[in-house]
């Protein structure tokens, strides 16, 4: 008679009863595990280091997206030069040659030969690592990702810059470049090996239509930073935006200009969203939107006139449409406009898109005193939401909001009612309902003719 089978599961298995298991247990408590704090590495832009959380983590992965011919290797060649200065940087360029990055870094004013020369004076080997020279940004025009890792391994640079990743192919698959297995595989790659030497790597990726970064959505979940670099084609400003943050807040800001020398840091980005203020003219007003915790001064302009079509149009650039229509009818029925005869118009300054509920009451003023041909006061900002019963709701960050408003000149304010303000060098006006925010904001004109 053959003997009974002994049980497979992995529970019972080569386990006595009431004896203890004797693997090591491998879970810990918080208290148990080890404290070991990064310094973070600053990478020569202040805009960039904020939206990072405050600076670039060692071995972190950062992906870069945008629309093509936004700026986003102008970025990343200006930040990897500014590195270099302090860590050993190596460039992936697959999409372009040496010599074309070479020519766009003489365009941007880096100066990659008197770093050579200057290495070789001193009689440096090139050979980099973690206790290289401080200077040395190196420069690699390859696509094949077997070559790029045993590259990164030979050197051991501190940050790495790929650009892109859609351009990188793994000869071991039959897939296309760009296609999503090959982005799958070439991102965890560098991901495994970027976690084992503790580098800091800065990934390009290409957007699709619709915006959103391409090929598969783990590419975005293996990453510990994700970016995007955005802003109108006809304007000079480009708006770097966190959306993903491991080590920090998420939608976060940084503002940069696009001039002759690459990309220039702006130092007051709420001048870019103001107008002049030299002519004063109906349908205008100012709110205050928070973008993370950066908070930003936003003109908003409105036109309302009558319709020559059956049904009206409406029209939002940089405002969220449906949160348009929502405002226009609470406009309609608790305050007695005839929006519904009228073509409404809204638009913010600078092509700055704001989406938060805190531009509500700006909105509603705006298209007010555009229906009533009236003047807000331009020294007056308007910060409330607006429910569909027509109040103002309370917002957050509201201190926040209000002192970078007194920072600019701003002397009055319209907040909701109810709100805790402390220590704003400021005129507050709180207000419970739509209607009286309107009366209060469209007053100006009034005082102005006394």
């Amino acid at each position: 008679m053959e003997p009974a089978a002994t049980s497979s599961r992995p529970g019972r298995r080569g386990r006595s009863a009431g004896r203890p298991d004797s693997k090591p247990r491998l879970a810990k408590t918080f208290s148990q595990i080890a404290d070991h704090p990064q310094a973070r590495i600053g990478s020569g832009y202040g805009e960039l280091d904020r939206v990072l959380g405050g600076g670039i983590v060692p071995g972190s992965l950062v992906l870069v997206g945008g629309d093509p011919g936004i700026g986003k290797s102008t970025l990343l060649l200006q930040t990897a030069n500014q590195l270099a200065a302090q860590a050993s940087v190596l460039y992936v360029c697959a999409e372009e040659s040496g010599q074309q990055v070479k020519l766009r870094s003489q365009r941007l004013g880096i100066a990659l030969e008197k770093r050579e020369n200057g290495e070789r004076e001193n009689g440096k080997t090139g050979k980099t690592g973690k206790g290289s020279s401080p200077e040395s940004l190196y420069l690699l025009p390859e696509t094949d990702l077997e070559t790029i890792l045993s590259e990164l391994e030979s050197l051991r640079p501190q940050v790495a810059v790929i650009d892109s990743i859609q351009a990188l192919f793994y000869n071991q698959l039959t897939s296309a470049p760009g296609s999503v297995s090959q982005v799958r595989e070439c991102t965890s790659a560098l991901m495994q090996l970027a976690k084992r030497e503790n580098i800091t790597l800065f990934i390009v990726g290409h957007v699709t239509k619709d915006g959103a970064i391409a090929g598969p959505k783990v590419l975005e979940h293996l990453v510990d930073t994700v970016l995007y670099f955005e802003g109108d084609r006809f304007a000079s400003h480009r708006l770097l935006r966190s959306v993903k943050n491991r080590f920090g807040a998420t939608h976060e800001l940084g503002v940069f200009e696009m001039v002759t020398q690459g990309l220039a840091e702006v130092s007051n980005p709420s001048a870019l969203f103001m107008g002049n203020g030299d002519e004063q003219v109906p349908g205008i007003s100012t709110i205050v939107a928070c973008e993370g915790s950066r908070p930003l001064v936003v003109e908003l302009q409105s036109l309302v006139s009558p319709t020559s079509y059956s049904s009206p149009r409406r029209s939002a650039t940089g405002i969220e449409y449906n949160r348009l229509l929502q405002i226009l009818a609470v406009l309609e029925k608790r305050v007695g406009i005839p929006l519904s005869k009228l073509d409404a118009y809204v638009a913010s300054s600078g092509g700055l898109s704001v989406g938060e509920p805190a531009a509500d009451l700006g909105i509603a003023i705006a298209v007010a005193a555009s229906f009533r041909d009236r003047i807000v006061d331009p020294g007056l900002v308007l910060i409330g939401e607006v429910g569909l019963g027509g109040q103002v709701r309370p917002v957050s960050q509201i201190e926040v909001r209000l002192k970078e408003a007194a920072k600019l000149g701003f002397k009055r304010a319209l907040v909701p009612k109810g709100q805790k303000i402390s220590g704003v060098p400021m005129e507050i006006t709180e207000v419970g309902r739509v209607v009286d925010a309107i009366a209060t904001a469209l007053a100006f004109q009034s005082d102005m003719a006394d």
